[in-house]
């Protein structure tokens, strides 16, 4: 192929892939907008209960001795004592890792109680079923295993469930242990970080807020009755929501309320874990379709589940077709004098057509008080990015299709800092 045919070609992909790409930036521009303009209301009950729900801790592992370092934060909770448990749900086929959860279990004395099924079928949510069974709490807390939490948290999370019947989940905010780690933190807790400031937002005061997989309460009640978790999905937190919420109930979210897990540190398990949620949550809403179109939601509601759980990730595909069309457009070009002014003119529209995810972004970094990590962010969404946006579209195509998508764990910085026999770790 003559590259005037190439430069022909890519020029109409370029122009047709921009019509999308603009219409999604334009929406970008205007969540970030609303979310300047507006202040949503903070929704947090009273702490004062008189009596307090008993209440069950429940830490899913598979080869993290940091699960210790998570158990030993749950000893720290200014609840009462013999109104909650904390169990760990041992996967692990390293006999090293499970030697010291069984070390640090004896060490607390009975307050911690180690499970373990024998296999890893299911996965995560597996691992949550096989829990439940030895669940006394009324209510069940899921953290990863990465993750720590502050001494009022058990209280706070516990507190929306004792005023209303109806509500089924609450979630907290997450925050970040390791977001200076390097370029790769950054974009990762970036990412997240324009979910939790743009979109959840949204999604509260529609009242369709979705669960995150840790750091989330669910009513043990509401869970056995609506069938426990789906051992056939990769995110069965967004699983789960989706189903409570059809079914009548509530989630709270409360952004109050911080937890901080670690975030991916490396390109791979960056592109792993953003593969994995989109496919899991595309994999949600093809399951669930009928109910969200049909079921008990409002307009405004189904087309944010329809956008949180797929659509969000076709935009991903959009772009990197935009981008590789425009760079094979450039590119392939003929030889002829560079018109300077016109070159500043066009680009400088380009960039203001396209650029709502990065003001989004800016946006998001300016209300969590982070723009210290601005420049490093920008840099990563504008290079890594790129690898990032292509693995999400593995998932999201993977899951179109069919084709299978098998679960893979993220290492985390928190499991260097054990000894081998788990004794301890150093402060973060």
């Amino acid at each position: 192929m003559a590259l005037a045919e190439i430069h022909s070609i890519s020029f109409v992909l370029y122009n047709t892939f921009l019509i999308p790409v603009t219409f999604f930036s334009f929406i970008y521009y205007v969540v970030a907008i609303r979310s300047i303009l507006n202040r949503d209301e903070k929704e947090e009950s009273p702490t004062n209960g008189a009596h307090w729900p008993t209440a069950t801790i429940q830490i899913p592992t598979y080869n993290e001795p940091v699960a210790i370092r998570c158990a030993r934060s749950c000893l720290e909770f200014d609840y009462p004592k013999d109104r909650f448990q904390v169990l760990i749900g041992d996967d692990s086929t390293d006999a090293e890792v499970s030697r010291a959860i069984d070390d640090f279990a004896k060490e607390s004395e009975g307050r911690v109680k180690v499970t373990r099924r024998g296999n890893n079928i299911g996965f995560k949510a597996g691992n949550l079923n096989h829990m439940l069974k030895h669940s006394q709490g009324e209510i069940l807390i899921v953290f990863d295993s990465d993750f720590i939490a502050p001494k009022d948290f058990l209280k706070r999370i516990v507190a929306p469930f004792m005023h209303d019947a109806k509500v089924a989940c609450v979630q907290a905010e997450w925050d970040f242990l390791n977001l200076h780690t390097n370029y790769i933190s950054k974009l990762s807790s970036t990412l997240l970080m324009f979910y939790y400031s743009l979109i959840v937002p949204i999604n509260r005061k529609l009242d369709v807020p979705l669960m995150f997989g840790s750091g989330e309460a669910v009513r043990k009640e509401v869970l056995v009755k609506l069938g426990g978790w789906n051992e056939r999905s990769l995110t069965e937190d967004t699983e789960f929501s989706i189903r409570a919420l059809k079914n009548g109930y509530r989630i709270v979210y409360l952004d109050d309320l911080k937890v901080k897990g670690e975030v991916p540190y490396t390109l791979k398990g960056l592109m792993s874990q953003q593969r994995r949620w989109a496919y899991g949550n595309t994999k949600v809403f093809m399951e669930h379709a009928h109910s969200i179109m049909f079921g008990p939601f409002t307009p405004l509601q189904k087309i944010m589940i329809t956008y949180t759980t797929a659509i969000g990730y076709l935009s991903n595909f959009l772009l990197l077709l935009f981008f590789i069309s425009g760079t094979v457009y450039f590119f392939s070009q003929p030889d002829a004098p560079i018109d300077l002014m016109k070159f500043i003119d066009q680009t400088s529209k380009l960039v203001l057509l396209t650029s709502g995810f990065i003001a989004g972004g800016v946006i998001a970094l300016l209300k969590k008080d982070k723009t210290h990590i601005l420049l490093p962010s920008l840099l990563s969404v504008l290079t890594m990015g790129i690898l990032v946006s292509y693995s999400v579209c593995v998932g999201f195509f993977k899951a179109v299709s069919g084709k299978e998508l098998l679960w893979s764990a993220i290492n985390k910085e928190g499991n260097y800092a054990y000894t081998t026999r788990g004794s301890g770790v150093d402060d973060q």
